[in-house]
């Protein structure tokens, strides 16, 4: 099994993680890894499956100041 993520920053700011299956041996540090990412950029966080695949994406907010 091939454990890889694809991380994307789109145009509006947010960003876009992306995994195939993640074997058991990496899948808490995969969790890990995107939860990071979602509380240091802050805002929404929002999960969709695709079949065997799962994608998470993160919207960045702007703060003002």
């Amino acid at each position: 099994m091939k454990d890889a993520m694809q991380v994307e920053i789109l145009k509006d700011g947010s960003i876009k993680v992306e995994t195939d299956k993640v074997s058991s041996g990496n899948h808490m540090s995969a969790e890990a890894f995107i939860r990071f990412i979602s509380e240091q950029a802050g805002g929404k966080t929002t999960r969709v499956a695709k079949g065997h695949r799962h994608t998470h994406e993160h919207e960045h907010v702007e703060q003002e100041g």
